[in-house]
């Protein structure tokens, strides 16, 4: 018995060694792209959504103090904790940490805490609604786009336009302002006998006054412009994209070889009718593959910056025919977008357009972004520069009904200078 195990053993050893030795490096011999490459971060990107992450609960605490002039402080914490799953302590030390965003004031009669926006806060508030009034006409060019996206069906889910309207720069009541307000443009539809918005959908009409080159994805003008300054060979560059892989991403032999071939691949426009074409070969498939990154690319193009979350494109999967596995999916193309996970406890992943930004800026911004920065960096304003003793100064009485600073309080502390202005400035005063 053990001298036919040792046969055994024996025979199997040199069985193995027999074997030809599987190459360590994952693509020494392979011409695709890597189904599960390693995932590098990109520091510049990352940081932006440290920033947003404070950003959205600005955001979100400015919806809950907006129907109000000021708010007192124990009902802001009960509603933030209701909607925001926002603990008590969390949110005082937020508010504290943001001196030039909120102004915390004690009530002169009740002498209670009382919440609401600072001037500054306010004033780029206004600042971003006013650019969105003003590029009411380039958003309705993006949300076009957009609908042409989903070819042959050229409609969308109500629902999932609200969704994404805040990257789409669409003001909230886009509904009246926009769809309803260009009946030549936009048509919403609804299954009969339902008036939900989950049943509702926005369909796209055809109009003359539509430009020549609508249906030109970004990514060609993109491929122009470089073709243009660069100067690179025409079959190179004719269904290339432009990529830049993180810093620390480590690009072997084979596997530029397979970006060289993928850039190569022809594929079909995002806003071109495939339901025609037969799908069942592998070129089909590949080219299917490649067609899917230019949607998405196209996607947050027609963003105000360059970027949205990874759920916010999938709302669009089935309109548009996009990968079932789209974090996978992303991560196959590292240099063309990055997948952030900071945010949310790494709940909430953002996706980048990386060509877009350079040492963690948007190279091509507008309008709607700059007012959005501007209240980004008010957020980021040291709480050491806020007049801290100004700001919790009592309210006179004269102001209990529009929740304003009396004069003879503001007066008082107004001789004790302790920094730079919070934001509580002559706004507030006659």
């Amino acid at each position: 018995m053990a001298l036919r195990r040792s046969s055994s053993f024996s025979h199997h050893l040199l069985r193995r060694l027999s074997l030809p030795s599987i190459p360590s490096h994952p693509y020494s011999k392979s011409t695709s792209l890597p189904k599960k490459p390693e995932r590098v971060r990109d520091h510049s990107l990352d940081a932006i959504m440290d920033i947003h992450k404070k950003l959205r609960v600005v955001l979100s605490l400015r919806d809950l103090l907006l129907p109000f002039a000021s708010l007192q402080l124990s009902r802001l914490s009960t509603m933030a904790r209701r909607s925001l799953s926002m603990p008590p302590a969390d949110l005082c030390r937020f508010l504290l940490r943001h001196p030039h965003v909120f102004h915390i004031f004690e009530h002169p009669v009740q002498r209670l805490l009382f919440v609401r926006l600072t001037p500054r806060a306010v004033s780029q508030l206004n600042s971003e609604s006013l650019a969105l009034t003003n590029s009411v006409q380039s958003t309705i060019l993006r949300l076009r786009k957009l609908l042409l996206l989903t070819t042959p069906l050229l409609r969308i889910r109500l629902e999932h336009i609200r969704l994404f309207r805040y990257d789409l720069g669409l003001p909230d009541d886009f509904e009246q302002s926009v769809i309803l307000a260009n009946p030549g443009l936009f048509r919403l539809v609804c299954k009969p006998d339902s008036d939900s918005a989950r049943t509702k959908y926005v369909e796209f009409l055809p109009s003359d006054s539509d430009p020549p080159d609508m249906r030109m994805p970004a990514v060609e003008r993109s491929r122009e412009r470089d073709y243009r300054v660069s100067g690179a060979e025409a079959e190179d560059s004719r269904f290339a994209f432009p990529i830049r892989f993180p810093p620390g991403f480590k690009i072997g032999k084979y596997f530029r070889i397979a970006v060289w071939k993928w850039q190569r691949l022809p594929y079909w426009s995002p806003y071109e009718d495939i339901s025609g074409y037969d799908l069942r070969s592998l070129e089909a498939q590949r080219r299917l593959e490649k067609r899917s990154v230019a949607m998405i690319h196209e996607i947050l193009s027609l963003t105000v910056g360059k970027r949205t979350t990874l759920e916010r494109i999938a709302l669009f999967k089935q309109a548009m025919g996009l990968p079932k596995k789209m974090k996978e999916f992303l991560l196959q193309h590292q240099g063309i977008f990055y997948v952030s996970t900071r945010g949310n406890r790494g709940k909430l992943h953002t996706v980048f357009l990386r060509e877009a930004y350079f040492k963690g800026d948007l190279v091509d911004a507008n309008e709607i972004y700059h007012a959005r920065k501007k209240l980004e960096e008010l957020i980021l304003l040291s709480p050491k520069k806020a007049n801290l003793e100004r700001m919790l100064t009592s309210m006179g009485r004269e102001g209990i009904e529009t929740g304003f600073i009396g004069k003879e309080r503001f007066e008082e502390s107004d001789g004790e200078d302790s920094g730079s202005d919070s934001g509580v400035d002559t706004q507030y005063f006659e």
